[in-house]
């Protein structure tokens, strides 16, 4: 059983937390990260050099964020750490990963995936200007490169993450011209009951709001977007956005940072043969997973953002529970009182996930008034016109179809981006249910790869 070989995808709060129950119980993983450090990208570690303290960077965070980077570097030699290395394939019990232009197929016994979560977007007219950015990666140029995106800055969507992303950057000393969210004030007193199970995290949410206030940022709830105006020469120029009363408002803007939550990354998932069950609550495909973490591949687990959206506190209580299912189910004891209560609190993580789904909802209906010039995925440069088109003229009803006669989802993100409001557009113009359009299929690689990769034997 010592010898058994493990791989664990992601060194994020699940990856490190899944390691270091594995390294506790005798065995050490291969830990393979696409980033140059550990900490995934809620805790992403400043480049060397940088002496920014934890507070400047992680705010309310910032000890959990220490305690992570602490802990593994704890582990660091006890783990096979491969950083920089992307898992872009999952075949015949082989996780094949792509480093510094070699490419190897790993077999193993046992495979745990962090993929984390990225963000999950509804195109505007207009998004495709330079200075259109998502909130995801409005957050790592401040983190891993100490800059803003722009001069004056827009932060359009909704949830939490829009509001703390925007406060990072009021305490970095950026400028933030207005933040536009599309939850309106009422969805949120309605969902309070359900956000009380996290009051520590409630609290939270409510500082970055006076934070925001006390700068004299614009904050605007219940709006639309309409467009984001700009050029191909100059990008991004301003925004404009419908209120509540129906009126339309331009606010002047040279980058707008985009983002309606996360949504979890689960292409390896798919291309491990995962099954996925279609969630109503947030209208999007989920991978199945038992309540420690299998999935319904043998030997393949599931942990953190990439199965389930629960923050970076559930994200390492996720990591804890796949590592004792897997150690379960290799014959190995595991502590059940503990394994328990991390259940319990993972509940309470759960009831507020609800609330926050309440609170602030993925507007859907967004999709159907997009107008039809406005691009829906970026790679490929494909409007929700030409998207209408293949279904009304082609019939083409189901996602992975609509792909086919439209290339939409075939571009670099390979429908990270767009896949979600594609869908939307699709079954807005068929008339028909989001679930029956289905969802993209899982292509390897993941990510592009260089022509010149050359492959090596483990």
């Amino acid at each position: 059983m010592g010898q058994s070989r493990v791989i664990v995808v992601g060194a994020g709060p699940a990856g490190v937390r899944c390691a270091e129950v594995l390294v506790a119980a005798g065995i050490k993983p291969i830990l393979v990260d696409e980033s140059r450090r550990d900490g995934g990208q809620i805790y992403r570690r400043q480049p060397e050099g940088f002496t920014r303290s934890y507070p400047s960077l992680y705010g309310t965070e910032a000890e959990r964020a220490r305690a992570l980077h602490q802990s593994f570097e704890s582990l660091r030699s006890r783990v096979d750490y491969r950083p920089e290395t992307l898992a872009w394939n999952i075949y015949d019990r082989q996780l094949h990963t792509v480093s510094a232009g070699v490419t190897k197929a790993l077999p193993f016994d046992a495979l745990v995936v962090c993929s984390g979560a990225t963000d999950r977007l509804m195109p505007v007219k207009g998004w495709h200007y330079a200075g259109t950015y998502s909130m995801g990666a409005a957050q790592i140029a401040l983190k891993s490169q100490a800059c803003a995106i722009g001069r004056q800055v827009v932060f359009a969507g909704t949830g939490p993450l829009l509001y703390l992303v925007a406060a990072q950057y009021v305490k970095a000393g950026a400028k933030v011209a207005a933040v536009l969210d599309t939850s309106s004030l009422w969805k949120r007193v309605r969902a309070l009951p359900k956000l009380a199970a996290r009051p520590r995290v409630l609290l939270n949410g409510v500082s970055l709001m006076r934070t925001l206030r006390g700068a004299g940022v614009k904050v605007v709830t219940g709006i639309e977007p309409v467009e984001i105006h700009g050029s191909d020469e100059d990008g991004v120029r301003g925004i404009t956005y419908r209120s509540q009363d129906g009126a339309t408002h331009r606010v002047e803007c040279d980058a707008v940072a985009l983002g309606y939550h996360v949504r979890p990354e689960t292409q390896l998932a798919d291309l491990a043969r995962c099954e996925f069950r279609f969630d109503a609550e947030t209208r999007q495909w989920l991978p199945t997973v038992d309540q420690d973490g299998r999935s319904t591949t043998p030997g393949v687990y599931l942990a953190g953002d990439g199965a389930r959206v629960l923050g970076a506190d559930g994200a390492e209580i996720a990591g804890k529970l796949a590592a004792w299912a897997l150690l379960e189910d290799m014959g190995h004891p595991v502590p059940d009182a503990e394994r328990a209560a991390l259940r319990r609190e993972r509940e309470a993580m759960d009831r507020f996930r609800q609330g926050l789904v309440e609170a602030f909802p993925w507007p859907a209906e967004q999709a159907a008034r997009l107008p039809d010039e406005a691009i829906v995925c970026r790679c490929e440069a494909i409007t929700a016109g030409e998207l209408r088109r293949v279904v009304n003229q082609m019939g083409a009803c189901e996602a992975n179809r609509a792909k086919a006669f439209s290339r939409v989802g075939m571009g670099r993100c390979q429908g990270r981006y767009c896949g979600h409001a594609g869908a939307e557009v699709v079954a807005a113009a068929a008339g028909i249910a989001l679930e029956k359009v289905g969802r993209l299929r899982g292509q390897a690689p993941v990510k592009p790869l260089s022509m010149a990769v050359r492959e090596e034997q483990e």
